[in-house]
């Protein structure tokens, strides 16, 4: 087959610049329309500046966020885990104490409110009881000897009548802190979801002395101007009956009888109740660590330490709903505090069948075998050692609820040791590859105590993190 030979072009040609493409689409968008009027161009130009005022802040968002994740690359990132009720929430605000202190007072109003549903909630638990042991008894009876028996008085049943405005009170806020879906059967005490804006709900409940912008009151006020949802004044108001009915013998018996330990619930207020219910009460730095809030999926908190160092520190649930959302989180992290308190003799609210430790103990093992937190060190805290010795003391013993432990000595010492070796044993055996054991024993409600502790760990991590770095 015949091939066609090109003409070569003369030189001529070669020199003679290309016509213009006409029908560029980029060039027809900018070019002026035919028979343009001056003011047609002056709102042309307009539209063109704007647009690549646009386009400018478009490209420096893109570059600011570049910077962003580059930086939080360089970042210690730090996992809070453990069940729930395991004291990550009251780990967190320890840290932010020992090293971010504006931060930590500068929301001490916020947690005002929740301490003081924290008490209301000690109430309620109180009055249930009350009415139960109530409509058990029924009329008062009398002992063949003319004494009455031990059944409650119609005194406790006025002091549960002049109470029950709390509870209203609690519902309120409790429906105001997590909207959706609110169950108070289900969420019987005070839960937020993260990221659903609940620190707001509470400076409108605890900062409403101020007017509003504009004048207006989004909400019914008190005449000293308190929001009508602050739940200071009826705490006030209600003081002695609280205490009262807290200290009163025949109560105690009741709790005694039924096995009821408030005092070993989280966010236990009760014997400061003097002190917390009045017009003028501020929380101390002990009462915000103490609180008790439940967090419905993961928080993150940012930190900027003093030697300029950036931390992110994720907490999240504990529930077993929950656990499933921790694995993205699992991703390039330097540390992780696993929280496992020794509670041998409680069981998992979400399913009364599961020991409280053997679920850490299972917790624990899954995180340790964990590919992807191969490279992670994992720092074991067996947390609230002050309820540990409490029950020992009143002669719990451990091989009732772990067969295992045997007759070894029923102590603090020898009951830490045997849980901490078990603890050890599956870190070293389940471990993707080598890494040191760390454990710690703390009382989270302990602030000295714990922040010493986590002055430990955090020059620990962030050295670590530093050498991973190539930094030292």
């Amino acid at each position: 087959m015949a091939q066609t030979k090109l003409r070569p072009r003369s030189s001529a040609e070669r020199f003679t610049p290309l016509k213009p493409v006409q029908d560029d689409a980029w060039s027809n968008i900018f070019k002026p329309p035919p028979n343009e009027t001056a003011e047609e161009k002056r709102e042309r130009l307009v539209h063109q500046q704007e647009a690549q005022r646009v386009s400018r802040e478009i490209d420096e968002s893109i570059l600011e966020s570049k910077k962003l994740l580059e930086k939080k690359k360089k970042a210690v990132k730090v996992l809070l885990l453990g069940q729930a009720e395991s004291g990550k929430s009251t780990m967190l605000r320890n840290f932010q104490l020992a090293f971010c202190p504006t931060y930590f007072h500068g929301e001490s109003l916020i947690w005002k409110t929740i301490i003081q549903l924290n008490l209301i909630g000690s109430v309620k638990k109180l009055l249930s009881i009350v009415e139960d042991e109530l409509e058990i008894s029924g009329p008062r009876s009398r002992s063949p000897t003319g004494s009455t028996s031990t059944s409650l008085s119609d005194h406790h049943r006025r002091t549960r009548m002049r109470l029950l405005p709390l509870l209203s009170m609690e519902t309120n806020l409790t429906r105001q802190l997590l909207p959706e879906h609110y169950d108070p059967s289900r969420t019987p005490e005070i839960c937020v979801r993260a990221g659903s804006g609940w620190k707001s709900v509470l400076e409108r409940v605890t900062l409403d002395r101020r007017a509003p912008l504009g004048g207006q009151q989004r909400r019914p006020m008190t005449s000293d101007g308190r929001n009508k949802d602050d739940p200071t004044l009826v705490l006030a108001a209600s003081k002695d009956d609280i205490i009262s009915l807290w200290e009163d013998e025949a109560i105690r018996a009741v709790l005694k009888r039924r096995g009821v330990r408030l005092e070993d619930s989280p966010g236990f207020f009760l014997d400061d109740t003097a002190r917390i219910a009045t017009v003028d009460y501020e929380p101390t730095e002990e009462d915000i660590v103490r609180a008790r809030l439940r967090t419905f999926g993961v928080e993150e908190h940012r930190f900027t330490q003093e030697n300029g160092s950036e931390w992110y520190i994720y907490d999240v649930g504990g529930s077993r709903s929950m656990r499933p959302q921790w694995v993205p989180y699992f991703d390039d992290v330097q540390a992780i505090i696993f929280l496992a308190p020794l509670s041998f003799n409680q069981v998992l609210d979400e399913d009364k069948q599961v020991n409280r430790l053997e679920d850490s103990i299972y917790l624990w093992k899954e995180v340790c075998k964990n590919p992807l937190l191969a490279r992670a060190n994992i720092i074991l805290f067996f947390n609230k050692m002050d309820i540990l010795k409490k029950t020992l003391e009143s002669g719990i013993r451990v091989e009732t609820y772990v067969p295992s432990y045997g007759k070894n000595p029923n102590d603090v010492d020898n009951v830490t040791k045997y849980f901490k070796d078990k603890f050890r044993a599956y870190h070293k055996r389940l471990s993707p590859r080598p890494r040191t054991f760390f454990c710690h024993e703390t009382s989270a409600i302990d602030t000295k105590a714990t922040q010493a502790v986590l002055a430990g760990v955090r020059d620990g991590i962030l050295r670590l993190h530093l050498e991973e770095l190539n930094v030292i």
